[in-house]
């Protein structure tokens, strides 16, 4: 008794038959998963490449079995490749500075003349502007640190803010 011999994918008619029956299907079966007709064009272009490079070790019979599970396996891929690639994005954003040097260099020169500007202050406004401003204290702590009443402090620093303001031009927030 004789057995049916199978076709081989690799002659170009057996190939091409196979293409021709299973491209359009595969191709709206990746479509539905992934919502982007490019997208599952290349996935099962890709996938029927790799069945011509193997097409000696695929077996006929099982070919649409494998077309279909190679295209579905391709899709995870590069949906598991894209959540690596946002994954590495999102840590490049997050440690990113995106300041430009020009900006970095305006907030330095910045700085130099706000500490001129503190230092010209009157060392009692001195006092109370640092332990406000870069202490983080409130006036009523100041006013416990100094001996002083708090309207005393508020009237300092309304004045060294009013000094700082002429120094450094109205537009800066002090």
């Amino acid at each position: 008794m004789m057995q049916d011999k199978e076709p081989s994918i690799c002659e170009e008619k057996v190939y091409n038959e196979l293409f021709r029956k299973y491209y359009e299907p595969v191709t709206k079966y990746i479509y539905y998963k992934c919502g982007n007709l490019h997208q599952a064009e290349d996935i099962v272009q890709n996938v029927f490449i790799k069945i011509w490079k193997l097409c000696a070790t695929i077996m006929y019979s099982k070919a649409k079995a494998y077309i279909y599970s190679a295209s579905k396996h391709s899709f995870l891929n590069e949906v598991a490749h894209e959540k690596v690639v946002l994954k590495h994005q999102k840590t490049i954003e997050e440690n990113t500075d995106y300041e430009s040097p020009d900006f970095l260099i305006e907030i330095d020169e910045f700085r130099v003349k706000l500490k001129q500007a503190i230092n010209t202050l009157n060392p009692k406004e001195k006092e109370v502007f640092l332990l406000s401003r870069v202490e983080d204290k409130t006036y009523k702590e100041i006013a416990e640190i100094t001996g002083l009443t708090v309207k005393a402090i508020e009237r300092r620093m309304s004045k060294a803010l009013k000094e700082l303001r002429e120094i450094l031009g109205a537009h800066i927030k002090v």
